[in-house]
């Protein structure tokens, strides 16, 4: 149960040191949890070190469960936020550098890691090819998976998120564009769903009954006929409803870099309207959403059950109590210590419309 439909997107922040969160992410996520959102997300969370998207992405496992643990306490004790711990495997989009050291590009010579996908298909040229993963990798990132899961209910997370997007280790499983495979678990959507499914189950099977688990999917390879399409999403997310997950999270596009995406305000809204309404099941929705009316029109429509924002968030950890005064909402809870903020920023609020 959730105070406001606004939640905090996923967003990595290649702060960690040796897979491990530290007073940045303390920090970052505490602070957003202030700001008013009624659900925050980690950036994804890797379930092994050779799972990591580059050096300073974080892990969940029983080493990072005190960690996370002080974030997930002071959340709980000082704001009405619940908090997801998106899990995930980078996949073939691992041992790269950090964002601004030039993203998806790879390490220096010596610095790389082994990476696993479902072909042995690099990201780009320069980068390391991963092995194809055989049944013994399945079964070892499956329980990689699990433990992750299990740390994370350790650490008390109201949620978690399996992350089955932007070609990371479970998406190169779904799209056509980066499973090759000839076996049983390539070639139709049944198949290539096959290994996603086995590890959703795991995870779902691991984790309390009474707490939601979302799935995110890329619905849309922007490659054309080649790649995953708006309605094969829409089985994509059959499958994943079925086998119990409670909402999905509906992505697009970041699966090869020769995809041609069409952006545009609320780019992604479309998809996320079309899985919600076609299946019947609740979706979230990110890209390109910035200002509370495109949360509320989007709401109000019946196209998502909750709006991720994540620049907004960037740029202001305290963006939902700031729109909720600019809307003239009184009742959106602000901490204490806080309550001369809202004040003052009502007194803004009412010169920038006496200005108008």
């Amino acid at each position: 149960e959730l105070t406001n439909r606004v939640v905090v997107s996923p967003m990595a922040q290649y702060k960690a040191r040796d897979g491990m969160p530290n007073d940045w992410h303390f920090v970052h996520y505490a602070e957003r949890a202030k700001g008013g959102a009624g659900l925050v997300f980690t950036e994804m969370l890797c379930v092994s070190m050779d799972g990591r998207i580059t050096p300073g992405c974080p892990c969940i496992g029983p080493e990072q469960v005190p960690a996370w643990t002080r974030l997930t306490d002071f959340i709980h004790a000082e704001t009405d936020a619940k908090v997801c711990a998106q899990i995930g495997h980078a996949g073939r989009k691992g041992s790269t550098r950090l964002a601004w050291d030039g993203i998806d590009r790879a390490l220096p010579e010596g610095e790389n890691w082994p990476l696993l996908s479902a072909s042995a298909l690099p990201l780009m040229d320069g980068n390391v090819v991963p092995k194809a993963m055989d049944r013994a990798d399945m079964d070892m990132v499956r329980d990689q998976f699990v433990a992750a899961v299990q740390a994370a209910d350790a650490a008390g997370f109201d949620m978690i998120e399996m992350h089955a997007a932007h070609c990371y280790l479970l998406a190169s499983f779904i799209s056509p564009v980066t499973n090759r495979r000839e076996d049983e678990y390539g070639g139709s959507l049944e198949n290539r769903m096959r290994f996603p499914l086995e590890v959703f189950h795991a995870m779902r099977a691991a984790w309390p009954d009474a707490k939601p688990m979302t799935v995110r999917i890329s619905a849309h390879d922007w490659m054309g006929d080649e790649g995953v399409t708006p309605q094969e999403a829409v089985e994509i997310s059959r499958m994943l409803r079925d086998a119990g997950a409670d909402a999905i999270n509906v992505s697009s596009g970041q699966t090869d870099k020769a995809e041609q995406p069409v952006y545009g305000r609320m780019f992604q809204v479309p998809f996320a309207d079309r899985v919600r309404n076609d299946l019947g099941i609740p979706t979230l929705v990110a890209g390109n959403i910035y200002e509370a009316d495109h949360v509320n029109s989007t709401l109000m429509a019946g196209r998502a059950d909750l709006v991720l924002l994540a620049r907004p968030h960037l740029a202001d950890p305290y963006w939902t109590l700031h729109a909720a005064v600019d809307l003239g909402d009184t009742e959106q809870a602000w901490p204490a210590p806080y309550e001369g903020g809202r004040r003052q920023a009502n007194t803004l609020a009412e010169r920038a419309k006496a200005m108008s």
